[in-house]
């Protein structure tokens, strides 16, 4: 795998930590292949607050998705930079179709793990592109999970990326956490994933700038870290999670965005 591509062992260390400690999230695919796979992190990327954060900001993502579903009858789930992440476990398919989406190299790592069936098919693709789309139904409403990628993305590429998506989809809702340029600037001198060798991300200050060109528009920003989930951490963890991770000094850092497209 490339050094983006690995950057999903990150998480995927955090949620099977979170999860062997019976908080936050409980995923016992993270729990089992991480015990399989290993892989060596060093360093940040290993840290128990970021653990914390990443078992939260799954936790978050998937109560979304869950909400968007209840909502939206048979609509798609894309799920685009999956990496080895379980989601359609945790949250299930119900009648939706879900796609799991990612580089082939991650893909081909996913399928020793994960099994296709009606409900659910794994898909080789870059977000930079389109020709995975002709794999997808098409003029359907779709709920798109993008967690832990548009740093990866240019924002002319970003932006591009919405645009097809908006022109695919009869109508569209997406969740996206995004580094702020601030963060995206200090990245390069401290950031877990410079860990696993990336040092070029992007921030994002604006969501309403995603807006030009696409038909795509901001709705709502969301708390990354809600206090009811920090309340699940106990004692001094907790006070120094919520300083660090949950406050003013975390919203300069990262935020979580929520976008929607209808005809």
């Amino acid at each position: 795998m490339n050094n983006v591509n690995k950057t999903l062992y990150i998480p995927l260390y955090g949620k099977s930590y979170v999860s062997r400690k019976g908080i936050i999230l409980s995923d016992e695919k993270a729990e089992e292949i991480w015990e399989k796979e290993g892989f060596p992190l060093k360093g940040k990327s290993k840290s128990k607050y970021l653990a914390y954060y990443m078992g939260m900001r799954s936790k978050v993502f998937d109560n979304w998705v869950k909400t968007q579903m209840e909502n939206s009858g048979d609509a798609i789930v894309l799920h685009i930079g999956c990496g080895m992440d379980s989601r359609v476990l945790r949250v299930g398919t119900g009648n939706c179709m879900w796609y799991d989406i990612d580089f082939p190299d991650v893909i081909t790592e996913r399928k020793r793990y994960y099994g296709e069936s009606k409900s659910y098919k794994m898909i080789s693709g870059d977000a930079r592109k389109t020709e995975w789309f002709s794999e997808l139904p098409r003029d359907k409403k779709a709920i798109v999970v993008l967690e832990g990628i548009s740093m990866y993305l240019q924002p002319k590429e970003l932006k591009a990326l919405f645009r097809d998506l908006r022109n695919f989809f009869s109508d569209i809702v997406i969740l996206m956490d995004c580094y702020t340029t601030f963060a995206a600037r200090a990245s390069k001198y401290k950031n877990p994933i410079n860990d696993v060798g990336v040092t070029v991300v992007y921030g994002l200050d604006d969501p309403k700038i995603l807006e030009d060109d696409t038909k795509i528009f901001f709705l709502k920003e969301h708390e990354m870290t809600p206090e009811y989930l920090i309340n699940e951490l106990g004692g001094v963890e907790k006070t120094i999670f919520k300083k660090v991770y949950g406050g003013k000094i975390s919203k300069k850092m990262y935020r979580l965005y929520e976008f929607i497209g209808l005809y």
